[in-house]
C-alpha cells in the first residue's frame, strides 16, 4: 500500500521559502524571497490536512482548487498542478506573490489554530514559476477563430484576465492602455521587491503572441466611438485617483501622492528617464520620509524609500497594529528593514515655507464602533508632537477618476463616489454593449478579486455577442411564411 503524503503538518513544521537578509534585500529592489527546491515545495504542501471542507478554497476570491494542487505538488505531479491551478486563475505566479494569503487562504487554513497554516501562496507561486521554465506555459490557441471583436480599455489585472477568456473563445481583443506598458498598477504601482517585473511582461507577451493586441500610450477620447469599433466594450481602468487630504500646509512642496512616487520609482528601475526622479523631487535618498496611511500602499512606499536610501522613513497611521489593512507580513518585512511605525497617530498639519520641514500630527484613541464594527478613530486633546520631515508621502487609498467626463459619456451613470454603476446580472452599464468589472465597479480593493472579476464579465460578454449574433440572423422567407 503507497505511502499517505498528505496530512504531515503533524511531523512537519511550517516552513516558508527563504528570505534575503534586511540589509542586503534593502539595497535593491529584487524579491526577497527565493524559490522553494523541488523536494521543499513537495515538503510543505504534504502539510494540507485534505480536510473535507476547505476554508482555503471558499475564502480565496477566485475558488481556487487549492487541496487538490497542494496534493499533486506533494506527489511531484507539478505539470497537472500547474494545469488545475491555472484553470481557475490567469495569473497565479502574480497571486502566489501580492495576494495578502494570510487574510484569504491561509488565514482560513484549519490547522492555523494549534499548527502554522499551509504555505499556499509560496507553492502557487512555486508551481507557476516551474511551469513558466519548462515550457508548460503556451500562448492560447482558440479551438475556433471568431470574427467578433471586443475592445478593454486598460490592461490591469481585470482587464488582462477578462482579454484570456475572451481570447480563448476566439474572439479578436484590443486591449487599450493609457500608460507606455501594459500591466496597470501590477506594472507601475507594486515595487518590484513584491513583484519583479519580467513577471508581468513575460505574461503580457504570451498575450500578444495569443493575438491579444495592445494599443498603448492610448487615451480614449470618446467611449462611443470606441464602442462603434467592437462588438462589445469592457471598462475596467482600475481606479488611480489618490484621495485628499484636508489639513492645512497640504500643498507644500515634497507632499506628495502615494501613486507619483511609486511610478516614478517604479520606472526608474525599468530603465526609464524620469526628470522628476533625477532631480530629487520623487526621490528619499537622504531625506526624512513621513508616510500617511495603513494599507499595501503605504507599506510599498516605506519599502521603496528605504531602497532609495532615506535617512529615516516613519509610518503615520491612524489606528494601532491589530486594525491596519494592509498585510501583516508586509508590516513586518518593513520594520525589519528599519521603517518605525507610530501607531495611533494622524496628521494635523504640514508646516514649513515652501516645501515641508516638519509634520505635526496628534495622538488617537480607539472610540465607539461604527456601522461596520470598526472601532472609529479619536483624536487625544492635548497631544500634540512634531515629526521632522523632508517629504510626506500620502497613501490614503484611491478613488475613480470622473469617467464620464474623460471619456465625453455624460451618459454613463456612476455611483455619488464615482465608480461605475452596471447591473450585478450582466455586469453591463447603463449603456448598451459597454461593461465594466474590477476596481472601477467595486472600488480599490485586491488583485484576485479584480481577476475574478475579469473572469466573470468575460462571460457575460460573450453571452451579449452571441445573443446579439442569433438575433442578426433572420429566417428565410419559407419558414417566415410557415
Amino acid at each position: 500500500m503507497a505511502e499517505e503524503k498528505m496530512l504531515k503538518f503533524v511531523e512537519k513544521s511550517q516552513q516558508y521559502p527563504d528570505k534575503r537578509d534586511h540589509s542586503e534585500r534593502k539595497q535593491d529592489f529584487d524579491e526577497i524571497y527565493q524559490e522553494y527546491a523541488r523536494e521543499k515545495a513537495a515538503e510543505q504542501a504534504s502539510r494540507c490536512s485534505q480536510c473535507g471542507v476547505p476554508f482555503c478554497q471558499i475564502h480565496c476570491p477566485l475558488g481556487n482548487n487549492i487541496p487538490d494542487w497542494l496534493r499533486l505538488t506533494a506527489e511531484g505531479r507539478l505539470e497537472e498542478a500547474y494545469q488545475l491551478s491555472s484553470a481557475t486563475n490567469n495569473m497565479p505566479e502574480i497571486c502566489g506573490r501580492i495576494c495578502p494569503q494570510d487574510r484569504l487562504c491561509e488565514g482560513n487554513c484549519v490547522i492555523e489554530q494549534d499548527f502554522d497554516s499551509v504555505t499556499i501562496g509560496s507553492i502557487e507561486k512555486y508551481i507557476t514559476d516551474t511551469a513558466w521554465n519548462e515550457g508548460w506555459v503556451q500562448p492560447i490557441t482558440p479551438i475556433q477563430e471568431r470574427a467578433e471583436t471586443v475592445g478593454i480599455i486598460g490592461s490591469g489585472p481585470a482587464g488582462l484576465a477578462a482579454g484570456e477568456q475572451l481570447r480563448e473563445q476566439g474572439f479578436q481583443v484590443h486591449i487599450y492602455e493609457r500608460a507606455d506598458r501594459a500591466g496597470g498598477l501590477l506594472i507601475y504601482g507594486i515595487p518590484g521587491f513584491k513583484l519583479e517585473k519580467d513577471v508581468i511582461e513575460r505574461r503580457t507577451k504570451r498575450m500578444e503572441e495569443s493575438g491579444i493586441q495592445f494599443h498603448l500610450n492610448y487615451e480614449v477620447e470618446s467611449l462611443e466611438a470606441l464602442k462603434a469599433n467592437h462588438d462589445a466594450l469592457l471598462i475596467a481602468t482600475g481606479v488611480y485617483k489618490g484621495r485628499e487630504l484636508k489639513a492645512p500646509g497640504v500643498g507644500l512642496g515634497n507632499v506628495h501622492k502615494a501613486l507619483d512616487y511609486l511610478i516614478a520609482s517604479n520606472k526608474k528601475s525599468l530603465g526609464d528617464a524620469v526628470q522628476s526622479f533625477d532631480d530629487g523631487t520623487l526621490n528619499a535618498e537622504g531625506k526624512n520620509v513621513v508616510v500617511i496611511g495603513g494599507g499595501d500602499t503605504a507599506m510599498d512606499c516605506v519599502r521603496t524609500a528605504i531602497r532609495q536610501g532615506a535617512k529615516s522613513v516613519k509610518c503615520l497611521y491612524r489606528r494601532d497594529r491589530e486594525n491596519m489593512p494592509g498585510s501583516v507580513r508586509e508590516v513586518k518585512n518593513a520594520e525589519e528593514e528599519g521603517v518605525e511605525f507610530i501607531w495611533l497617530s494622524a496628521p494635523e498639519a504640514f508646516v514649513g515655507a515652501d516645501n515641508v520641514e516638519t509634520v505635526r500630527a496628534y495622538k488617537m484613541q480607539l472610540g465607539a464602533a461604527d456601522a461596520t464594527g470598526r472601532q472609529a478613530p479619536v483624536q487625544v486633546p492635548g497631544s500634540s508632537f512634531e515629526l521632522e520631515c523632508d517629504m510626506a508621502i500620502l497613501a490614503l487609498g484611491f478613488e475613480p477618476e470622473d469617467l464620464p467626463a474623460l471619456f465625453q459619456a455624460p451618459e454613463l451613470n456612476v455611483a455619488r463616489w464615482g465608480t461605475v454603476k452596471v447591473n450585478h446580472t450582466s455586469m453591463m452599464t447603463n449603456i448598451d454593449g459597454i461593461f465594466a468589472a474590477g476596481d472601477i465597479v467595486r472600488g480599490a480593493s485586491l488583485v484576485v478579486w479584480a481577476i475574478r472579476d475579469g473572469r466573470d464579465v468575460a462571460e457575460h460578454m460573450q453571452a451579449y455577442i452571441d445573443t446579439q449574433s442569433s438575433d442578426d440572423i433572420q429566417p428565410s422567407s419559407s419558414v417566415a411564411a410557415e
